[in-house]
């Protein structure tokens, strides 16, 4: 005896899979691995300097506090 519910799972089954491997040959962009960045110039051997805080700039809280700090 066949029991239709389940062909009509496996054509529903068979439909999405086709429709995804279909649309999965979409893919844009580049196809390969980009290269790695050299290392010359990545990393600086600089360390940067905080810039001094100017107390006239801050709140007159603040500014009492970073001089009591001092």
């Amino acid at each position: 005896m066949h029991c239709w519910p389940r062909y009509l799972l496996w054509l529903v089954i068979v439909l999405l899979g086709t429709g995804q491997m279909l649309t999965a040959c979409g893919q844009k962009g580049p196809l390969y691995l980009p290269e790695p960045p050299s290392a010359e110039g990545t990393i600086s051997d600089e360390v940067p300097v905080a810039p001094e805080f100017d107390a006239e700039d801050l709140e007159p809280e603040a500014a009492q506090d970073i001089e009591a700090a001092r």
